[in-house]
């Protein structure tokens, strides 16, 4: 998972609606998914109620930045520039390949998922200071058959991504 939108539970989607001035329970609901409409209206960006990398990035949550195949937008083609491969703001399996290939050259974990550890290393956005880094990390062991099954991998140190904590909302 790399956007959050209605039905999503977890960290992220509490530090998305901390942000927006909502009631922060995790719960990613109809007032949740309105409030970013109207944030998204009002920073000119496109009023979907999802919030992916470039939303991220617009709100100064660059904690939650994971770019990965079929995410799309302005930091996906940032990211593409710097790997020199078409920038077309479409992550596909080309843009997994050069990925896996820096992480690879670079002593990172090569999964090919851009998040705040690799983007930093990259220096591709100013933003993804060593702080951000920490701010996009859990402690605590992957949640047994919930979560979002490891999107992103122990980090070390017993550290795991942000991304991990998010289930889908049952609905009654």
């Amino acid at each position: 998972m790399a956007i959050l939108k209605r039905g999503l539970s977890g960290e992220p989607v509490r530090r998305l609606q901390t942000k927006l001035g909502v009631t922060a329970d995790g719960e990613f609901g109809p007032g949740t998914e309105a409030a970013l409409k109207e944030w998204q209206t009002k920073n000119k960006l496109s009023a979907d109620g999802i919030a992916g990398p470039d939303t991220f990035m617009a709100m100064g949550l660059y904690e939650l930045v994971l770019l990965k195949q079929g995410t799309r937008g302005d930091a996906v083609k940032k990211l593409q520039e710097k790997l020199g491969v078409t920038a077309d703001g479409q992550f596909g399996s080309g843009t997994e390949k050069a990925l896996r290939d820096y992480q690879s050259k670079n002593g990172l974990t090569a999964d090919g998922m851009a998040g705040p550890t690799t983007l930093s290393q990259m220096k591709l956005f100013k933003e993804m200071t060593p702080e951000v880094v920490k701010q996009s990390q859990v402690s605590g062991p992957a949640p047994a058959g919930g979560g979002s099954k490891g999107v992103v991998a122990d980090v070390g140190g017993g550290l795991r991504s942000i991304w991990d904590t998010i289930k889908s909302m049952v609905t009654k």
